[in-house]
Formats: structure tokens, sequence, C-alpha cells
């Protein structure tokens, strides 16, 4: 009995994960994620597959907002203007539309609407799923999520995973933080638009940049030992 309503459950969460695949959308939702603000998320899903998520906070540490894009063309990172980067925006292909965002530039806010829901689609995954309370502020049908690998590459991050009947995603809660859906979602368009012009520039790292040695302060001079004369 027991395995068969586990079965009946993974069927409903494959389900829904399923139709957010199918879903084309434009949302924007509320992240909190402990940082002391929340930060705004516009995830945008395209009729044609390809996708795109703009991250506020994204990159360097926090001070430069990014966007990540698949189009048909390639992976997409783009640098929005913002206090750590005051420049037009630009974007930098990082490769091929399906290949994996580097762990270095993963802001790791766009998953739950790209590759978690094939990995939540697919039967073989070694998940374990339940059903769920919705976090607070957020409806639809929930999810918990676990991993039943002891692999430390786990295919997503285990939480609770919520959809509307339409496949629309709702609400994700991982140990990164939580996601909400802030209002009702808008039709998503034929295919996404890059944010600005694709570049030859670097990629915005996820962590702050090191200081370097100009912007360093200069360590003051060391004091005259007691008793003793200065020049």
């Amino acid at each position: 009995m027991h395995a068969h309503l586990r079965a009946a459950r993974a069927a409903n969460s494959s389900r829904a994960a399923s139709a957010a695949q199918d879903r084309s959308f434009t949302a924007r939702y509320t992240l909190a994620d402990g940082t002391g603000s929340d930060r705004s998320i516009v995830v945008t899903s395209a009729a044609d597959g390809t996708w795109r998520v703009d991250v506020p906070g994204g990159a360097l540490g926090g001070t430069a907002d990014v966007s990540l894009a698949a189009t048909a063309d390639g992976l997409y990172q783009c640098g929005l203007p913002s206090a750590g980067r005051p420049e037009p925006a630009s974007c930098v292909r990082l490769g091929d539309p399906t290949d994996a965002v580097p762990h270095r530039l993963d802001p790791r806010v766009q998953h739950p609407f790209t590759d978690w829901l094939e990995v939540l689609t697919d039967r073989r995954a070694p998940l374990a799923v339940s059903p769920a309370r919705p976090p607070q502020g957020a409806s639809g049908s929930c999810y918990s999520v676990d991993t039943t690998s002891a692999s430390l590459n786990a295919p997503l991050d285990v939480g609770i995973y919520c959809y509307a009947p339409d496949g629309t995603p709702t609400a994700v809660r991982t140990t990164g933080g939580t996601l909400v859906l802030a209002g009702p979602a808008g039709p998503g368009p034929a295919t996404v638009q890059l944010a600005g012009p694709v570049t030859d520039g670097e990629p915005l790292g996820v962590a702050a940049p090191e200081p370097t040695a100009e912007s360093s302060p200069e360590s003051p001079p060391e004091p005259a030992p007691s008793g003793t004369a200065t020049p």
C-alpha cells in the first residue's frame, strides 16, 4: 500500500513538473534567502523552450545584477546595470543551450525553472516525493522532494516544490532560500531576448572580487618603541 502511495505521489509531482516544462509564461518571484532583504526575480519561459531568469544581486558578492538565458544560439550570462556594474547591459556566451552554468558563475536561482524540471519528470531519478504544505504566502499543489542517493552530486536541491494547476511554479523552498510567486503570471513570448549585445568580455562571478593591492588601505606606520626618541 505504501509503495502504491509513493508511486502515486511521484506520478503527481512528475505531471506537475511536466506541465511546468510545457508552460510558457512570464512571472515575478520574491526570493527570501536570509541576506536581510528580499529580491525580485523575473522568470521568462518562452513558447519555443528558450528561457531567461533575471537575478538582482546574482554576482560579485551581491553587488551586481545578472540575467541568465538559454536561446537557440547558446547559454548566456548578461551583466545588467547595477551598483557593482554601472555600464550598459552586455552578454557573454557560456556554452551550448543545454550546458550547465559553471559553478563559480551559478546563482542557482534559475534551476527550479530549467534543468531541475527535467529531474522531477524523470521517473528513474533517485527521488522520494510526499505531499507538503505550501510555504507561507504561497499556493498550489506542493511536494516535498528528497533524494534517495548517497551521491554528493544530488540531481537537485531537496526541498518543497509547488505548482499551480496550469503548471506555473508557485513556490520553491530549499536550503538556498524560498521563492514565492509574487503575482499572476503573464503569457510568455515566442522566444526570449537577451538583455544586451553579446561581447567577448568575461562573465561575472558569484563571489565578491578579491581586493586589489591598489585598493587596500595602507598600513599605518609602526609606533616607536617606548622610551626611544623618534628621528
